[in-house]
């Protein structure tokens, strides 16, 4: 299967720049997978589709202000870090530019001094290892000093942080928002629990590699990223006894998808699990948990439209996108949302 069968055309000015004001008012193409049947609704019209003994699984991982504008030492020139891999003892596996002045050595400064850094290491694709200095708690520090890594396409300044977090968002770790999740409300949250609807949480901290794009014309070749990820026991009893009882399993995000599906059993069953996966799902792939999907609309061409088409087939999967393109459908992390049921 080759990378371009993936491909649809996306008029530039569909690309959403900021969020909507309220994030439930989002809209939301509801696709039966089975039909090929589609509708138009709104996020707020979820409940309408789902039912008491179906559990939703939320990624509850946080975005880090993890992208740091320094200067470096001596010499005062501007240089940007961006914040990947937490690997210990101060050191974070890191994006650098400009890359050419940031070799192993180069010693960065951020604010008045508060943070100081230097890189350690040069790492085999480009990225450094840097260790950090500073007094005190390191991500008050960043909380401090860092900006949100907002996406390349979103050219727009981000005036409220919140929005590029889940309302649910609880553990610190991710270089970008796991955005399907970002159309919940609590009062949404709270109205699915009280028709009956189980809410389970994983971990999975999204890395900048979910940006990058398929360069490979077959997508078999494709060499897929690594995000660390955990399935609490609470949450894997949920799912065992979702599919015991007959609920369905619904993923909101690719990243909740990938979490499940990287540590089902061949029957179906979870455990709790923790680890690094790079399950990289696209046609073919028989899904061993999942019954449903909530996400956004994703690139051309990327891993993420593979994933879709796995579950809702490639063609209906275009069809639906096409038809999202017309109806001037938000696309990508601050756009509108589906549902393949």
């Amino acid at each position: 299967m080759r990378t371009k069968d993936f491909y649809f055309d996306l008029p530039e000015e569909l690309i959403a720049q900021t969020p909507i004001a309220q994030r439930d008012a989002s809209r939301l193409l509801v696709l039966d997978r089975k039909s090929g049947a589609w509708e138009h609704k709104h996020f707020f019209d979820l409940p309408d589709y789902l039912r008491s003994g179906d559990c939703l699984i939320l990624n509850n991982s946080r975005v880090l202000p993890a992208r740091l504008l320094g200067k470096r030492v001596p010499g005062g020139g501007v240089c940007e870090v961006l914040l990947l891999i937490d690997r210990g003892d101060n050191v974070w596996e890191c994006l650098v530019r400009p890359g050419k002045k940031m070799r192993k050595g180069a010693q960065v400064s951020f604010g008045n001094g508060e943070l100081t850094a230097e890189v350690v290491d040069e790492l085999p694709g480009g990225n450094r290892l840097v260790k950090f200095s500073y007094e005190g708690i390191f991500l008050e520090v960043l909380d401090r000093l860092g900006k949100m890594p907002l996406p390349p396409y979103i050219k727009a300044e981000l005036e409220d942080r919140e929005r590029y977090q889940t309302v649910y968002s609880k553990v610190n770790g991710s270089a970008a928002a796991p955005t399907a999740g970002l159309h919940f409300t609590p009062e949404l949250l709270e109205r699915l629990k009280s028709m009956g609807v189980n809410i389970g949480y994983v971990t999975l901290h999204v890395g900048l590699g979910t940006f990058r794009p398929v360069k490979e014309d077959e997508i078999t070749n494709h060499e897929m990223h690594s995000e660390y990820c955990v399935i609490p026991q609470e949450t894997a009893d949920l799912i065992n006894a979702t599919k015991k009882s007959g609920g369905r399993v619904i993923c909101v995000g690719t990243t909740s998808c990938r979490t499940i599906e990287s540590w089902a059993q061949e029957d179906g069953t979870m455990k709790a699990s923790a680890g690094w996966t790079n399950i990289f799902i696209y046609p073919g792939y028989k899904f061993k948990v999942l019954d449903a999907l909530i996400t956004n609309f994703h690139l051309p061409e990327s891993t993420l439209i593979m994933l879709v088409s796995a579950l809702a087939g490639r063609e209906q999967t275009l069809a639906a996108y096409k038809e999202a393109v017309k109806e001037q459908y938000r696309f990508f992390s601050f756009g509108d949302a589906m549902l393949i049921h």
